[in-house]
């Protein structure tokens, strides 16, 4: 088995790979720039909502996360150059990983990708082609690596898609074609084919074909004779899912990450088709041989599989209560809004009814109220701000009103729990209540 997985393949696949996520990632943090979403983010909000464990992850102050963010555009583009290529991974992952704890509500699943891939990045072989590195020193050229660099990549991008499709295994998905009803919906003046995806039996098909894509592609890509009908598909859908939803980088992370699954020596076969004779292909291996790293190896594949279960590990439906529903790779399952009104008493038996807006910027408000760890963590906030002003020790209680995946509203939470006394643990929450039986009425 060891050497299968010490056996030398091309490693011109996994060092383009390397040019195309680096430069992906460069475009992604240029965006937050152009969109003024660093401001927006980091700067206007007052209060952030914290991942449990890493209530340390804090904003730089004044102009600080804009610095942050140019360390960040730096590394990915020294990734994609490969110059100081380890070092840039490093900083690259540190750097985006903290950028993107700051605030749960930020929570992206390619934010995560991205994360993971960086850290992968970081241990892994990638610039002893396509990379300045090369270009000024030759002799440091290798143009192969080791099965298992490959191997790891293959695998990473085989988990996204693999417990995404299990996740789409669910009523609401496969017996109600929701939440991609609601919104295909949104899409009816669309030009061209708006008025055809609007319709509610397009958003069914819609969810069986998205099932069925991410619970075979992996596969279909693997199989030298499925392999390019399978990467249209990758194109195909990834491309519609960007035009009908608007997800940011995804689906462009996603068609980059796919071209792991070709040949290893597919970049030099295009080469040779465009100038008619091929580069020298450099013998040695980078990378050392597995031998001990198994052992790491084994443990972050075991960690990349055991995280996304453990959301069977909490009572009641996940896409309700989103107990273990971060990095679990649950993508586009969810379409909840809702009211959140809190209620303040104090111990003089006064009353104060609160907005989350007092305390929290629109898109904050919008994220907190559906999810209840962070409906949670705002009561919790809220309580020290009133005894900061000299209320003292007070409660708090949440009237959530949820409407999810097209049902009618309900209760999110236990009204009679004071929540400013909850603690925030990885254990369920009590205080949230059944989620909704009913059909989507959409």
């Amino acid at each position: 088995m060891t050497s299968t997985l010490d056996r030398p393949v091309d490693g011109a696949s996994v060092a383009l790979f390397r040019v195309l996520f680096g430069a992906l990632m460069l475009v992604s943090t240029l965006r937050f720039f152009a969109h003024g979403w660093i401001a927006e983010y980091y700067v206007a909000p007052k209060y952030f909502f914290h991942y449990w464990g890493f209530g340390w992850v804090r904003p730089w102050p004044g102009a600080g996360m804009s610095v942050h963010y140019l360390l960040i555009a730096l590394a990915a583009g020294f990734i994609t150059l490969g110059v100081y290529y380890r070092v840039a991974a490093i900083a690259f992952t540190v750097a985006f990983g903290y950028a993107h704890f700051c605030d749960k509500a930020n929570y992206l699943n390619h934010y995560y990708l991205a994360t993971l891939l960086g850290l992968l990045f970081a241990v892994l072989p990638l610039d002893r082609e396509y990379s300045v590195r090369v270009w000024r020193r030759p002799a440091e050229r290798r143009g192969q690596v080791r099965a298992w660099v490959l191997y790891l990549l293959r695998f990473q991008i085989g988990v996204v898609y693999v417990f995404g499709g299990i996740a789409k295994l669910n009523g609401d998905w496969l017996m109600h074609g929701e939440p991609l009803r609601i919104w295909l919906s949104a899409n009816a003046e669309l030009p061209g084919f708006g008025h055809f995806v609007s319709r509610p039996w397009f958003g069914l098909v819609f969810s069986w074909a998205g099932a069925a894509f991410d619970l075979s592609i992996v596969p279909l890509l693997s199989f030298r004779a499925t392999r390019k009908l399978a990467y249209g598909a990758v194109l195909a859908f990834h491309l519609l899912t960007a035009v009908l939803f608007q997800i940011g980088m995804f689906p462009w992370l996603m068609i980059a990450c796919a071209t792991l699954f070709f040949d290893p020596s597919w970049p030099r076969a295009v080469w040779l088709r465009l100038r008619a004779h091929p580069l020298p292909l450099n013998l040695e291996i980078a990378g050392r041989a597995l031998g001990g790293r198994a052992y790491a190896a084994a443990a972050y594949v075991a960690f990349q599989v055991l995280l996304p279960v453990r959301s069977l590990l909490y009572p009641g439906n996940t896409l309700w209560t989103e107990e273990g529903f971060r990095f679990a790779w649950k993508v586009m399952l969810i379409e909840k809004s809702g009211t959140l009104e809190l209620e303040v008493r104090d111990q003089t038996g006064h009353r104060f009814l609160v907005s989350p807006s007092e305390y929290l910027t629109p898109f904050q408000a919008r994220m907190a109220r559906t999810q209840p760890d962070m409906v949670l963590e705002l009561c919790q906030i809220v309580a020290r701000d009133f005894e900061r002003r000299g209320h003292g020790t007070v409660k708090v209680y949440a009237d959530a009103q949820v409407s999810f995946n097209g049902r009618r509203r309900q209760r999110l939470l236990d009204p009679t729990v004071n929540l400013a006394a909850q603690a925030d643990t990885l254990a369920p929450k009590p205080c949230i209540l059944p989620a909704p039986q009913s059909r989507p009425i959409f």
